[in-house]
């Protein structure tokens, strides 16, 4: 759908709230229920992020969202609240929730151990064993679990269950039913021991306590819901780098003097200092200086830029060389990082279509896994075994079955995958990206700016018989640096790049339409069309109008010098290939995609520029607002398309294209229709995007595969009696554990773009070099 056909939205308002006491996608997917009951709202709440993303009618009051969440049992705030609130306490503190956790852990593991090397060896089974594990269990079940009993309790409240309820009502099982075994059966007689087994044997139940699978449980989940915190807070540790990317205080000229400000203070159009070392500001022209600019943490790209007045410069770069002072053009959430941030907090709060299966499942998981339970239970009891035994089948089952993988294998993957992605230089703005990348087969480069650099840039010299090549360029640059057209600073640029300090021209004459004349060291010198040197009747020699030929065949510009009454050579100006197109385009196609060229210029240039980085499918002479047309036509013929492109008249066709990829370094327009924004203007960033995407989605579905595998083979042993409930608890941890820890296997992934320096791929041209 083209952007310039996109329905319009209705008036609303977005709105963010932070949640807490989730435990398991069942509690996102119940408050993401209760909330899209309110008229008008449409939420989605994220396990691994901990947010609510809700859009609401416009004037609507965050205040009735919260008090609903909290309805549900559950806490929510307004972020903006949460940081002011933490501004007054003295700055960002410590995570409450987690070092609440670290101190239930930590106790439920020095008094659980003892009680479950008790249980399992019965060596350690002195006379009283038994009451000294009640005493040390009791603390475990009781303390250490009142996060599961309360949250089970709410949920009982409110009709409705989670994973919370499978521990609690397990753990109590177990407990109670040691309590009568211990007070009215005869488990509490001195002397009495029993052996620890894997799986359940039909015995009298009441000379059996399970005081270690309710101690076990609750720490094994426990150390399994501490690591699964700890490694959310780690996944989302790119996002926070990044916010805290920014400077802290500027040096801002205010009435020609220094002021040492904080950095949210400054306003558009404050002229701030910049010495080297330090880092800039915000976004924003510089204004005097010269200087390489490190952009490394926003673009992944090592080699710095060198810039000087008159160009643009991003916040939270550093200066790596000279003083400058730099105009702030944008401040606070307008700037470049900040959109960045934004960008990558809404691709980590919103859903792919594979997490909302998985959701649905997990919300009728609990109620099946409890109906499973409790028929396991009768079916033993029915087929003759002891309560104990049928006890303990339908405990396993209830601990086995808990939907923590589940909930937390899509959240985990997708908070990774975008984090990383943000330290490369790669903006994904949606999980529903992901599925798109996998599909594409076909992927559309516009060619300016995208494939080639978008700037003009000398290309060749050719000089007359017994011209010295530096001179031409030394007095035809010194001519051209006076005029602001791009061919003449293109020839400028390249002459001091070959011959160093231009002289000052006497005198300079723009002829309009013709080109330049002025005096140099004493010379009158001609730059421009052979109009201009047929008015001073001044003949072109053959090879060197052959030179001419060529090059405006090839679609590049030439210009003819001349000077002392002769034409002394031709300058060629085009717009130069990447230094990286080549390599780009081998690893896309490396990637299973088929690169076109899509181009307004000619066909000959089309067709050199493609030969020069290896794409063999050309489409060139398209106007403009055709582009979109050409996209669509590529997909009526079945191919699955992508589309890079860095301008205006892209955007239409950005958002045509199944797989939209903006280039940074081009308009804002372009990058709000695309999908994926590819910060540095390194085409083989998109090639690094495409694989970050695949790699993020594959691991989605690794992830959701073990999580649906695991509950789907674990259930049925547990519920055959082949499952100890404190084995049972250990390997449900150990589940999540295992899906955040491949979730974060993503933070190794590495950008062939900065890893593998090409060493083939095709320079930029340079043939003035000589």
């Amino acid at each position: 759908m083209s952007a310039s056909t996109a329905p319009s939205k209705a008036p609303g308002t977005d709105i963010e709230l932070e949640i807490g006491g989730m435990t398991c996608a069942s509690c996102a997917n119940r408050i993401e229920r209760k909330l899209n009951k309110l008229e008008g709202v449409t939420a989605t709440v994220n396990y691994a992020t901990e947010k609510a993303r809700i859009s609401a009618p416009a004037g609507f009051d965050p205040q009735a969202l919260v008090a609903e969440v909290e309805k549900t049992g559950y806490t929510a705030a307004v972020p903006a609240a949460r940081k002011e609130q933490s501004a007054e306490a003295g700055g960002e503190q410590p995570d409450t929730e987690l070092v609440a956790l670290r101190h239930r852990l930590i106790g439920s593991i020095i008094l659980s151990v003892p009680v479950i090397a008790m249980a399992m060896a019965p060596a350690l089974q002195f006379p009283y064993w038994q009451w000294l594990s009640l005493a040390m269990a009791a603390p475990v079940i009781v303390w250490a679990g009142w996060p599961f009993h309360k949250a089970a309790w709410t949920n009982l409240r409110h009709g409705t269950a989670t994973m919370d309820t499978l521990v609690s009502m397990g753990t109590t099982a177990a407990f109670l039913w040691s309590l009568y075994a211990l007070f009215l059966g005869t488990a509490g007689t001195p002397g009495m021991t029993h052996p620890f087994e894997l799986t359940v044997a039909p015995t009298n139940g009441a000379n059996n306590i399970y005081l270690e699978v309710g101690a076990g449980v609750i720490m094994f989940i426990l150390a399994g819901r501490y690591f699964e915190k700890r490694s959310k807070r780690q996944a989302g540790a790119a996002l926070r780098a990044l916010l805290e990317l920014g400077a802290k205080d500027v040096a801002v000229l205010r009435d020609g003097a220094e002021t040492r400000i904080p950095t949210d203070q400054l306003t558009v159009g404050d002229e701030f200092v910049v010495r080297p070392g330090e880092k800039i500001a915000t976004d924003g022209t510089v204004v005097s200086g010269r200087s390489a600019v490190d952009a490394s943490m926003l673009t992944g790209e090592s080699v710095p830029v060198e810039v000087e007045a008159g160009d643009q410069v991003t916040g939270a770069t550093v200066n790596a060389g000279g003083r400058l002072v730099i105009r702030a053009t944008r401040i606070g959430s307008d700037t470049q990082l900040a959109q960045m941030a934004q960008l990558v907090e809404n691709a980590q709060s919103g859903k792919a279509e594979v997490q909302r299966l998985a959701d649905r499942v997990s919300g009728i998981f609990v109620p099946i896994v409890i109906a499973i339970a409790v028929g396991t239970l009768a079916a033993w009891l029915g087929a003759g075994f002891p309560a104990t035994a049928a006890f303990t089948a339908a405990v396993a089952v209830l601990i086995i079955a808990c939907p923590c993988a589940l909930g937390l294998a899509t959240p985990t993957a997708l908070l990774v995958g975008t984090g990383r992605g943000a330290q490369l230089g790669i903006l994904i703005k949606g999980p529903e990206v992901l599925e798109s990348t996998r599909k594409i087969d076909t992927v559309v480069l516009d060619k300016t700016g995208t494939v080639t650099t978008g700037k003009m840039t000398l290309q060749d010299v050719h000089t007359s018989e017994g011209t010295d090549r530096d001179q031409l360029l030394r007095l035809a640059g010194a001519v051209e640096d006076s005029s602001e057209h791009p061919i003449a600073q293109a020839i400028a640029k390249g002459a001091t790049e070959r011959t160093g300090q231009l002289p000052v021209p006497e005198s300079f004459k723009n002829i309009e339409g013709k080109g330049v004349q002025g005096i140099v060291d004493g010379h009158l010198v001609l730059v421009g069309r052979t109009s201009l040197t047929t008015d001073w009747s001044l003949p072109i020699d053959a090879n060197l109008a052959a030179a001419k030929a060529n090059a405006e065949a090839a679609g590049q510009t030439a210009v003819v010098v001349a000077w002392d009454g002769a034409v002394r050579g031709v300058l060629t100006v085009a717009d130069a290939v990447k230094a990286t197109s080549a390599e780009a385009i081998r690893q896309l196609k490396a990637l299973g995609l088929t690169p076109v060229l899509l181009t307004g210029d000619n066909q000959a240039v089309a067709e050199q520029v493609a030969a020069q980085v290896g794409i063999g499918q050309v489409i060139a002479e398209v106007l403009p607002q055709d582009k979109v047309d050409v996209v669509a036509r590529l997909q009526k013929e079945g191919k699955i398309v992508a589309m890079v492109g860095d301008g205006v008249n892209d955007a239409p066709a950005l958002a045509q294209a199944d797989l939209g990829l903006a280039m940074g370094t081009g308009t804002d327009v372009a990058i709000e229709a695309a999908d994926l924004t590819l910060v540095r203007g390194d085409l083989r960033a998109a090639a690094d995007a495409i694989r970050l995407a695949r790699k993020t989605l594959g691991t989605i579905k690794t992830n959701l595969f073990w999580a649906f595998a695991y509950n789907v083979a674990a259930i049925p042993l547990a519920a055959f009696g082949l499952l100890n409930p404190m084995l049972a608890g250990a390997a449900m941890a150990f589940s999540s554990v295992f899906v955040v820890g491949n979730s974060l296997r993503l933070r190794s992934f590495k950008s062939k773009a900065t890893t593998r320096q090409s060493s083939t791929s095709t320079p930029a041209p340079a043939p003035i070099s000589a």
